[in-house]
C-alpha cells in the first residue's frame, strides 16, 4: 500500500545527497502517453464498440476524469505543458516557435524527481528539444534520464527504425509493443536497484501515417462502427470561417471519414487497443517486480482528434473531440481506490507535472498553472480549476484561437483573424447540455447575459497572457492579438 507523502518541502528531500524519505514511503510514478486519441475512444468513456481491457480496468481500480482538456491541441505545446506543468504562452514551445528553454526544462517534473532520487527513464515521443538560447537549435534531452527510449521527430512506427528501441525490433517489430517491452525492462531494473521510479512512455500510436501492428489486424475486421452524433458537415455549419482553413477542414475528405468511415476508424482503434495491450504488459511487469501496489499509474493524450465531427478531421481547433483528452489515475492503497469513481472537475495537461512532483513529495514550484489532482482523488467531487484556456497560434493565422472553458461547463472561442473576408468572431457552447457543441449560444439574444460574463473571463485569461507569459519567442505580441476591440 502506498503512503502517500504531501507537501514535504523539497530542501528534506536532498541534504548532503541523502534523501530523508526511504524509497520505501515514496511511490513509484508510471505516466502513459498517446498521441492524438480523442476521449471517447475508449470503453471506460463509453465506447461500446471499442476493445480496451487493460485501461478500462486501470479506470474501474482508480478514477477517470470527464473534463480534462489539453490547453493546446498539438502535439509539441502540449508535450512541453506536460513535462513543465506551464501553458504554451508560459513555455512558449511549439512549431512555429522555438524549442523548449534549458530554465524550462531544469524545473520539469524529470528533472525534480530525478535530483530527489527517482531512477527515470522516457521512451517514445519526447516531441521537442531544449535549448539553452531562445532562436537556437535545441538537443534531445538523453543526459537527463537514467534510462533512454526516445527519439528524435515523430519517430517511427517501424521499430528498428528508433535507435534507442531497436533491440527489441526481433521480438517486437511495431514500437507500441516494443515500448511496453522498454517499460517492463526498466520496471524490472528498478525493482531490483531497490530504487523509485519515474517511468514515462509516450506512444507514437493512434497518430499518422496510421500504421496498425499487423498482429491485431483481425480484432476490428469488418466492424461497424456508431458514428458520433455530431457527425458531418451539417454538425458544422455554425463553426466559424476560421475554423475551415486549415488543413482540419479538408482532412475530413482527405483522410475517408467521408465516405470510408468504418475502414478509417477499425484503423484508428486497432492502434488504440496495441496501446492497451502494452498497458498490460507494464501492469504484468509491475506485478512481477512485486512493486504494484507501490506504484501509482497515470494514462492520458497530448491532444484529441476530429474522426469525422462536425465534418472535421485531426486536432488542433478548441473543439472537444480535439481539445478534451482521457485521463485515468490509479493509486494503489487509496481508500477511493477500486470503486470505479469518475471526477467532473476541469483539468488540464498542465497538471500533470505538480501530480508526479505531490505524489513524490517534492516541492511543486510555486509558480506553475497546472495544480495536482490528488485532491480530486481524495474527493471526487472536489474543484481546482475555475477557468482553463485553449490556444492555437500553429498553422495558417486564420485558424489562430484562444478559448476559456470553465468549471460550470461553458466555453468561448475568440478567432481574431479579420483580414480579407474574414471578421472576428466569437462562439458561445453550453457544454453541460450542449456536449455536442451543436449550437453557436453567442448568436443567441436570449444568452447575452452569458455571453457578457464569458466574454470577460476571456478578457482576464488574455490578461494573464500579457502579465504572465513568456517574453521570448514573439508570445508577448501573440497575446495582443487576442485581444477583443
Amino acid at each position: 500500500m502506498i503512503a502517500f507523502p504531501r507537501f514535504l518541502p523539497f530542501a528534506c528531500l536532498l541534504l548532503a545527497g541523502v534523501l530523508s524519505v526511504h524509497a520505501a514511503d515514496r511511490p513509484n510514478l508510471v505516466f502513459l502517453f498517446t498521441d492524438d486519441q480523442t476521449f471517447y475512444s475508449l470503453g471506460c468513456y463509453g465506447n461500446e464498440d471499442v476493445e480496451t481491457p487493460h485501461i478500462d480496468q486501470l479506470a474501474a481500480e482508480g478514477m477517470a476524469f470527464d473534463a480534462h482538456y489539453d490547453s493546446t491541441a498539438i502535439c509539441m505545446a502540449s508535450r512541453a505543458s506536460v513535462i513543465t506543468g506551464l501553458y504554451e504562452y508560459r513555455h512558449a514551445c511549439n512549431f512555429d516557435s522555438g524549442d523548449l528553454l534549458r530554465s524550462y526544462w531544469e524545473k520539469s517534473y524529470p528533472i525534480l524527481l530525478r535530483a530527489a532520487g527517482y531512477r527515470t527513464a522516457i521512451a517514445g515521443k519526447v516531441g521537442f528539444l531544449v535549448t539553452d538560447e531562445a532562436g537556437k537549435k535545441g538537443v534531445l534531452p538523453k543526459e537527463d534520464f537514467d534510462a533512454w527510449g526516445g527519439g528524435p521527430g515523430q519517430t517511427s512506427y517501424t521499430t528498428k527504425k528508433n535507435e534507442s528501441i531497436r533491440h527489441y525490433a526481433d521480438e517486437y517489430p511495431h514500437s507500441t509493443l516494443a515500448y511496453g517491452a522498454f517499460g517492463r525492462d526498466f520496471i524490472r531494473e528498478s525493482a531490483e536497484a531497490g530504487q523509485p521510479f519515474c517511468l514515462s512512455i509516450s506512444f507514437k500510436a493512434p497518430h499518422k501515417p496510421a500504421t496498425p501492428d499487423p498482429r491485431f489486424d483481425g480484432v476490428y475486421r469488418g466492424k461497424t462502427f456508431q458514428k458520433p452524433e455530431n457527425y458531418g458537415r451539417e454538425h458544422g455549419e455554425h463553426f466559424s470561417l476560421q475554423s475551415r482553413q486549415g488543413r482540419q477542414y479538408a482532412r475530413f475528405h482527405e483522410w475517408g471519414y467521408a465516405d470510408r468511415y468504418d475502414e478509417v476508424m477499425a484503423i484508428y482503434h486497432q492502434q488504440v487497443h496495441a496501446v492497451d495491450v502494452a498497458v498490460g504488459m507494464i501492469r504484468e511487469a509491475l506485478e512481477g517486480a512485486g512493486v504494484a501496489e507501490n506504484t501509482v499509474v497515470i494514462f492520458t493524450s497530448d491532444n484529441g482528434f476530429l474522426c469525422g465531427s462536425h465534418g472535421y478531421g485531426s486536432k488542433v481547433l478548441p473543439y472537444e473531440e480535439a481539445s478534451r483528452v482521457p485521463l485515468v489515475m490509479y493509486l494503489p492503497g487509496h481508500e477511493n481506490s477500486g470503486k470505479g469513481l469518475r471526477s467532473a472537475a476541469l483539468t488540464t495537461n498542465a497538471d500533470v507535472a505538480p501530480t508526479l512532483l505531490d505524489l513524490a513529495g517534492v516541492d511543486v514550484p510555486a509558480d506553475l498553472d497546472g495544480k495536482s489532482l490528488l485532491p480530486l482523488y481524495d474527493d471526487p467531487e472536489a474543484t481546482t480549476h475555475e477557468v482553463v484556456p485553449l490556444m492555437n497560434v500553429w498553422g495558417p493565422k486564420e485558424v489562430y484561437s484562444f478559448a476559456v472553458v470553465t468549471r460550470d461547463r461553458r466555453k468561448y472561442v475568440f478567432w481574431p483573424h479579420d483580414e480579407g473576408e474574414f471578421e472576428k468572431t466569437e462562439e458561445l457552447y453550453r457544454l453541460a447540455t450542449d456536449p455536442l457543441e451543436l449550437e453557436n449560444a453567442a448568436l443567441d439574444p436570449g444568452q447575452a447575459g452569458d455571453l457578457e460574463e464569458m466574454r470577460a473571463i476571456y478578457d482576464e485569461a488574455v490578461q494573464t497572457w500579457r502579465e504572465r507569459g513568456a517574453p521570448h519567442h514573439g508570445y508577448p505580441g501573440l497575446a495582443e492579438g487576442f485581444r477583443r476591440p
